[in-house]
């Protein structure tokens, strides 16, 4: 970005944390900002121009905006605590971003946090002093997962259409196992595509969901009947959107 390499990197030793560095042609480190969320996972990073946003998490979901208009001079301008954390960033627009990761309940026993269902977030940066999350939307319990969790092919938006397509593996926790409380797996019971409209003011409304499993293997609530039909099924999922 005019002339300079960007990098953001987790760094583990006697303890983890995150850094950005600035590069210049030669690759020759030209600015730096260490030390960021000490403890704490790096899970997703995006550079939209003179910016940098990087989400970090042990418990809470730090979104920290970075400004990068002076490439010696990186600093943090604001942050973002919330339940959850992003694995992936995207831009809505220039002061907007849409996060796809994982909703989390805080352990009672211990500085971590369970995490459960898919999250999607829309985020409001305009304000690079003070991120705030317009909205967000929960897709099934713990074991829920998203190829477009680690793979940005699998993540479809279309601004002019509002529209945010994502491959779902949709897991429901069973009732016997509900006592368990946050740490509950859930069983995989449909595997397809949620389809979205996305805007600032309304947020994330689902149109409707695509799958391509066979209809007999689903009950009257479209779900599998045997859960162990999901791994049966890998050739009928959708993985790209």
């Amino acid at each position: 970005y005019s002339g300079n390499f960007r990098i953001a990197t987790n760094w583990y030793a006697e303890t983890q944390i995150s850094n950005v560095y600035v590069l210049n042609s030669d690759l020759n480190v030209t600015g730096r900002l260490e030390g960021l969320a000490p403890n704490e996972n790096l899970h997703s990073v995006r550079f939209m121009g003179d910016k940098c946003y990087l989400v970090t998490f042990k418990s809470t979901d730090p979104l920290f905006v970075i400004d990068l208009s002076q490439p010696s001079n990186p600093k943090v301008l604001g942050e973002l605590k919330i339940p959850g954390y992003s694995d992936y960033l995207h831009p809505y627009d220039d002061t907007h971003l849409i996060g796809v990761g994982k909703d989390t309940i805080e352990a009672e026993e211990r500085d971590f946090a369970w995490y459960q269902g898919l999250k999607l977030a829309l985020f409001d940066v305009g304000n690079v002093n003070n991120p705030t999350q317009l909205s967000n939307y929960i897709i099934g319990d713990r074991g829920t997962d998203s190829d477009a969790l680690y793979e940005p092919k699998a993540f479809l938006f279309d601004k002019t259409k509002n529209l945010l397509v994502i491959p779902v593996s949709l897991a429901i926790v069973p009732e016997e196992s509900k006592e368990q409380g946050a740490s509950a797996y859930g069983q995989t019971v449909w595997q397809g595509a949620y389809v979205f409209t996305v805007t600032l003011d309304g947020g994330f409304v689902l149109k409707d969901t695509i799958t391509h499993l066979d209809a007999s293997l689903l009950n009257n609530q479209g779900q599998l009947t045997s859960p162990y039909e999901y791994y049966t099924t890998q050739n009928d999922w959708i993985t790209r959107s």
